[in-house]
C-alpha cells in the first residue's frame, strides 16, 4: 500500500533515499513513494521498467482500491503476450508475426531479428512469450505462434534465446508441433506457463472443428504437459494408453488465458465459449476432460443449440462461466504486495466486453467478480511483473498500460 507523504518532508525523503542507494545499490527499492499535498496532488518517484508518472491523471475507483492508469508503450499492433526480462528490458510478439524489444523504457523501432515465420491469419501469427525458470542461467524463452505447413497452420511452441548485440533470436528451435495442420484462420491458443516442478504447459484450440476437442488422437482441444526440452514426461495420463502422450486435459475448445497459482502451483486457465459459456478452469486433475462440446453453457452463435448438457458424468465444471460471453484473453494471479486487497484474486483481460474482470476465490470456489475499467479497449494480455505492478496490453489502441494504486 502507498503511504501518503506531506509535501514539505519531499527534500528530507529524497535524502533519506538517496543516502542508502549510494550506499549499496544493490538494494535499490522499486516500489514508489507517493506523496500527496493538501490540494490532493499525487508525486511518483523512479520505476524499474517505466518511469513512474509525476502527477496523478484520472482517478478509478473499484471496490476495493482507487488507482490509476499509465499508459508506458504505444505504437504497438496487437501486442499478445509480453515478457519482463530481470535487467529491465520487455519483449512484446505482436500478432502480425513481430518481436519488438523495450529497453530502457522505449520501443525500440526495430523488430528483433530471427523470428520464424508464422501463419499470421484470423487469429494466428506470433502468440504468448514466456521466460525459462532459469532464464538467468540459460537464456532460453518460449514462444508459442501459428506455424505454416502443408495443410495450412497449426500451433507451435519453441524457444531461442535473445543475442543482443545482434538484435536476433539465436538457437531457435522448435519444442512442440501440433497436428494436424489445417487452413482455419481460428482458436489456435496458445498460452505457456511454466509449475513450480519446472513442467511447461501449453494450450491449443479446437481450430474450429469443435468435435476435435474429444479426440485425443490429434492436437486440437487441448492442454499440454511437457518437459522444458519438449520431451514428455512419463507420469502424463495418456502415456502408454490411447491419445497423445503429450495431453493433459482435453475438451477445451479454446484457452485463452492460463497462470500458476501462486500458493497451490496448479495451473488454472480462461477459455472462450461459443456464444455464451467462457470459462475459468482448475486444472487439478491430470487427464481430464472438461467436455466440450458434449457439455457447454453456450449456444451456437447463430442462435441453435449445441447441446442441452451442461454437465455429464466424468466431465469437470468449470470454477465459474461468463454468459454473455465477455470473451476474456489474458490472466494473472495477484501476489503483489502493492496490491494487498487483490491478493490471491484472478485478473482476466476481455476482448469483446473491453474490460478487466477480477474474480475473488474461496479456494478453488468462485466467490465474487468485479469488472474494471469497462469500455478501455480489447485486453489482449495482463500479466503481474518482476516491479510488482499489473501490466495489460489493449489492441484496440495498441497500448500496454500499468494499474497503479493510490490507496
Amino acid at each position: 500500500m502507498n503511504h501518503l507523504i506531506p509535501k514539505t518532508m519531499k527534500l528530507f525523503l529524497i535524502i533519506l533515499l538517496v543516502f542508502p542507494m549510494l550506499a549499496c545499490s544493490e538494494n535499490v527499492e522499486i516500489s514508489p513513494e507517493v506523496t500527496n499535498n493538501e490540494d490532493n496532488e499525487y508525486e511518483f518517484s523512479s520505476d524499474f521498467y517505466f518511469p513512474l508518472p509525476d502527477e496523478i491523471g484520472e482517478v478509478h475507483e473499484s471496490e476495493e482500491l482507487d488507482f490509476q492508469v499509465q499508459t508506458v508503450l504505444s505504437g504497438l499492433n496487437v501486442a499478445w503476450g509480453m515478457a519482463f526480462l530481470p535487467n529491465g528490458s520487455m519483449l512484446i510478439t505482436e500478432r502480425d508475426g513481430n518481436l519488438r524489444l523495450v529497453r530502457e523504457g522505449q520501443l525500440i523501432e526495430e523488430p528483433v531479428g530471427g523470428v520464424p515465420e508464422v501463419y499470421a491469419r484470423g487469429q494466428g501469427g506470433l502468440l504468448d512469450i514466456v521466460l525459462h525458470p532459469n532464464y538467468e542461467e540459460n537464456g532460453w524463452i518460449y514462444i508459442s505462434y501459428s506455424k505454416p505447413g502443408s495443410g495450412g497452420g497449426i500451433t507451435a511452441i519453441m524457444r531461442a534465446q535473445f543475442d543482443a548485440d545482434s538484435h536476433s533470436l539465436t538457437n531457435v528451435e522448435d519444442v512442440y508441433v501440433g497436428q494436424p495442420f489445417t487452413t482455419a484462420r481460428h482458436h489456435f491458443g496458445s498460452r505457456i506457463v511454466f509449475d513450480p516442478e519446472g513442467y511447461m504447459y501449453f494450450s491449443i484450440g479446437d481450430r474450429g472443428d469443435m468435435d476435435t476437442a474429444q479426440d485425443i488422437s490429434n492436437s486440437h482441444g487441448n492442454l499440454f504437459r511437457l518437459y522444458d526440452d519438449g520431451t514428455i514426461p512419463e507420469d502424463n495420463p495418456f502415456v502408454g494408453r490411447n491419445g497423445l502422450d503429450e495431453i493433459y486435459a482435453y475438451g477445451l475448445r479454446n484457452i485463452q488465458g492460463m497462470a500458476v497459482h501462486p500458493e497451490t502451483g496448479v495451473v488454472w486457465s480462461n477459455l472462450h465459449g461459443p456464444r455464451g459459456g467462457d470459462e475459468l478452469n482448475v486444472h487439478n486433475k491430470p487427464g481430464a476432460n472438461y467436455g466440450w462440446p458434449e457439455i457447454t453453457y453456450g449456444i451456437n452463435y447463430n442462435g441453435s443449440i449445441i447441446t442441452e448438457d451442461t454437465e455429464k458424468e466424468g466431465m469437470e465444471q468449470p470454477v465459474m462461466h461468463w454468459t454473455p460471453s465477455i470473451a476474456p484473453s489474458g490472466m494473472a494471479f495477484v501476489t503483489s504486495d502493492k496490491y494487498p486487497a487483490w491478493k490471491g484474486d484472478v485478473l482476466n483481460g476481455a476482448l469483446a466486453f473491453q474490460l478487466i474482470s477480477r474474480i475473488v476465490l474461496d479456494g478453488e470456489e468462485y466467490v465474487h467478480e468485479e469488472r474494471i475499467l469497462e469500455g478501455i479497449g480489447r485486453i489482449r494480455d495482463v500479466r503481474e511483473a518482476p516491479d510488482g505492478y499489473i501490466y495489460f496490453s489493449n489492441e484496440s489502441n495498441g497500448t500496454i498500460s500499468r494499474i497503479l494504486p493510490l490507496d
